[in-house]
């Protein structure tokens, strides 16, 4: 499923219009970003977390060269499903 697809399945499930469903999933989004740029959860109750994980600097191999790089730390948006989607799925 594309954005295009889940904008019509959010029109239709709320019955309302699809400019007003991909406003809503863009406010949805937008939302959900600006909360893991500060560093806070946002946990959707029965359908999962959105979090952001830390990975730390390391040493890794250029594939093509064998040569030893440094690869810097980063943050990584990450995803916890919850237990209803869980179940949704199995």
């Amino acid at each position: 499923m594309n954005k295009s697809e889940l904008i019509d399945d959010i029109a239709n499930a709320a019955g309302i219009s699809k400019a007003a469903a991909g406003r809503a999933l863009d406010a949805t989004t937008a939302s959900i970003t600006k909360a893991m740029k500060s560093g806070d959860l946002v946990t959707l109750i029965g359908f999962g977390t959105f979090y952001v994980g830390k990975r730390e600097a390391r040493n890794g191999r250029n594939p093509r060269t064998g040569e030893t790089i440094s690869i810097k730390a980063a943050n990584s948006p990450k995803f916890r499903a919850g237990k209803a989607l869980k179940d949704a799925v199995n």
